[in-house]
């Protein structure tokens, strides 16, 4: 796969970006300055950024405290209402990675969806309508540091159901064998993912958006010293 990153402004600092599959939320921090690498347990050859594979739990332990600061999105389906159907097993891994992060000494982030609220220490919701995008996709984000919240707009606009066709400006679920996935790439700023990676992906406007925030706080503690 060939893929040429957009221009954006470096700001000298590193982050550590765990299970980080496609890259989505890999390239908001890219795109707020940031020198991205990712570690994913599985091969992520559409990453588009320095990758290691290896276990993210362990790598943050052994090398998180190398980088300014490591964000994570611990694996979902424990949670997923779906695979609770299906009756699937999955390891919960919000709290080790918790644990690990706080390890380093480093600033930090975690993801993950709504149903895993309970496993989560005040997190605040993303959504996709704050964001000017086609879905709401909400999202909780745990952190070391202040994040503040777009407005989070009502959800005026009916989603198209699965299996419908989609055209551009409908509203959308990326999830299962969702339609005209070249419509949902761009819409969410994704074009080197394949459908595969869009179903798991963070759109990276909020890792971009938890990035500004992480420099946001970093300008604070500077102004307190």
């Amino acid at each position: 796969m060939s893929y040429t990153l957009p221009a954006r402004p470096a700001n000298g600092l590193r982050v550590l970006v765990t299970y980080c599959c496609q890259g989505g939320d890999s390239m908001g921090w890219y795109l707020a300055g940031f020198d991205v690498t990712g570690v994913d347990k599985d091969p992520q050859p559409r990453y588009p950024f320095p990758f290691i594979q290896g276990d993210a739990v362990e790598y943050i332990r052994a090398h998180g405290h190398e980088y300014d600061v490591v964000a994570g999105s611990p694996p979902c389906q424990a949670h997923s209402r779906a695979w609770k159907i299906q009756q699937r097993e999955h390891p919960r891994l919000i709290a080790p990675t918790r644990e690990a992060m706080q390890s380093t000494g480093r600033p930090w982030a975690i993801e993950n969806v709504e149903e895993a609220r309970d496993e989560m220490r005040d997190p605040v919701t993303l959504c996709g309508a704050s964001f000017g995008l086609h879905t709401y996709r909400h999202r909780l984000i745990e952190a070391s540091f202040p994040i503040a919240v777009p407005e989070h707009r009502p959800h005026r606009h009916p989603t198209v159901k699965m299996g419908r066709p989609l055209k551009e400006g409908d509203w959308y679920h990326a999830v299962g064998n969702f339609s005209n996935v070249p419509y949902v790439k761009a819409d969410m700023g994704v074009l080197w993912m394949s459908r595969d990676g869009i179903r798991e992906c963070i759109p990276p406007a909020y890792g971009q958006h938890i990035g500004a925030q992480f420099l946001a706080h970093l300008d604070t503690l500077r102004v307190a010293a």
